[in-house]
């Protein structure tokens, strides 16, 4: 099989071909570290860990550069800063750490490099001259501003006209400007706000800069992938496409651009602006982060996904079975020699779809589940195997299977806990339905889940 991923540029699937399959490279938009970030701004975060790890399982663990990028100086930094009256760094520090926390709760792999803009002054200052050089940038009062018109395949990405597009943009009026989708590249920083000599005077580098010289520096000039929501591929990765090629006077910045669909809430894209926002820095204090990796990974990354209590209730329910599956078959090792089943591979392959591909994981657990009926402990080894080397794949099922159902729970509580089910399976035997239900009730009031299956009783703490 070939990886295929589905190219923004292009509109189309398009067999994935590396430049250097000894160097595969990955570029995405980070967080701006001003303060938590939703729900929503992780499910790039999560999407393009699954393509992370695909690239890996393919190439080579250390052949693939995956680089993320950290938004360090911006507007709304300066502002919490400001309004808190700390340094600018004790924000950008104190919300990175925020963001790598929630990014390890959902288990995504942190990125082979994770660059930031204040880091790359020097770099960005040395691109915008040579823009500047070559026509496709000027200076004007204190800005430097981008020549949208220099660049005449400005608008390929994101597919609509220039008149359009700024219609439909929040783009800066100014009477500096030569046309009005020009951007801004180098401009003068106000009181309070971090400040860089340059020679077009002192000031600090506009967002989308930043990212150009970022690739550049750690990845080079062009590069196989390039990814981020949806919501960037205009302005930002338009901007950045332009700025790149101009400057190193290349055909293309990146050769594939995946972008993923929004995160909805009741129909509505969630964003801190609408009030309509999740963070995982709060839901994950009672939800399982596999829960919500799962909830993330359920449609195709290319179409909206609507979040609903619901969707993690289901997303629970699944991990369960599947958990229960390997709980049941935890005392045979599984085969070393087996490998994730073809149908999932195929699945992830076709433009990392993640729905097929966890569908699949179902057919394997029933297989585990008639194996241990059966007593057959060579199809028990080999299917646990495939179901783990799956879960691997996707950030699944990597957890001891004890720890998932039981969590913290005493020794004590535990043996009370398997008492109890083991009077409800005699009071169910004998169908003293009263004394079984009362039983359920005396779980339920030690915080205890019980999921009844064909293989039996199995549970769970509340989460």
């Amino acid at each position: 099989m070939t990886l295929k991923l589905h190219d923004t540029l292009t509109r189309e699937k398009r067999a994935f071909v590396p430049v250097d399959p000894n160097r595969v490279t990955m570029y995405v938009c980070g967080p701006t570290v001003y303060n938590h970030a939703h729900i929503g701004n992780f499910r790039p975060v999560v999407v393009f860990d699954v393509l992370f790890r695909m690239l890996r399982h393919i190439y080579g663990e250390d052949a693939v550069v995956y680089a993320r990028n950290v938004t360090d100086v911006d507007d709304k930094i300066n502002k919490k800063a400001f309004d808190e009256g700390v340094a600018i760094k004790v924000i950008t520090d104190r919300y990175l750490a925020a963001y790598h926390a929630d990014a390890d709760g959902l288990l995504a792999l942190r990125p082979t490099l994770e660059p930031k803009a204040t880091e790359h002054i020097g770099a960005i200052v040395k691109m915008i001259g040579k823009l500047v050089e070559n026509g496709s940038a000027y200076a004007a009062e204190g800005h430097v501003l981008f020549d949208t018109q220099s660049f005449s395949d400005y608008g390929q990405l994101s597919g609509r006209p220039l008149d359009e597009m700024i219609a439909g943009a929040r783009v800066e009026v100014a009477p500096y400007k030569r046309h009005a989708a020009d951007f801004v590249l180098w401009k003068p920083s106000k009181e309070n706000e971090p400040v860089w000599d340059s020679p077009w005077g002192a000031g600090r580098p506009g967002w989308h800069i930043e990212c150009s010289a970022m690739i550049d520096k750690a990845l080079g000039q062009t590069i196989d992938i390039h990814g981020g929501g949806i919501d960037l591929a205009f302005p930002h990765h338009e901007n950045e496409v332009a700025q790149s090629r101009c400057a190193h006077d290349t055909q293309v910045l990146a050769n594939y651009w995946m972008h993923n669909g929004f995160l909805d809430m009741s129909g509505e894209k969630m964003s801190k602006s609408l009030g309509n926002v999740i963070l995982p820095n709060e839901l994950l204090k009672t939800t399982p982060g596999e829960v919500i990796r799962w909830a993330l990974l359920s449609a195709h990354y290319r179409q909206p996904l609507d979040w609903t209590p619901e969707l993690l209730e289901q997303s629970r329910k699944a991990l369960d079975r599947l958990y229960g599956a390997l709980r049941r078959a935890k005392d045979v090792p599984m085969d070393q020699a087996m490998e994730a089943p073809a149908e999932v591979l195929a699945a992830l392959e076709d433009d990392l779809n993640t729905p097929q591909a966890i569908s699949c994981f179902f057919e394997v657990s029933s297989a585990i589940e008639r194996a241990v009926t059966a007593g057959d402990t060579v199809a028990i080894a080999a299917n646990k195997a495939r179901l783990i080397e799956a879960g691997a794949l996707l950030g699944f099922l990597q957890a001891d299977p004890d720890a998932w159902f039981e969590g913290d729970a005493s020794d004590d509580l535990k043996a009370q806990v398997e008492d109890l089910l083991k009077r409800r399976v005699e009071a169910r035997a004998a169908k003293d339905w009263t004394a079984a239900d009362a039983i359920r009730a005396e779980l339920d009031a030690l915080g205890v889940v019980v999921m009844d299956g064909p293989a039996g009783a199995t549970w769970r703490m509340k989460d």
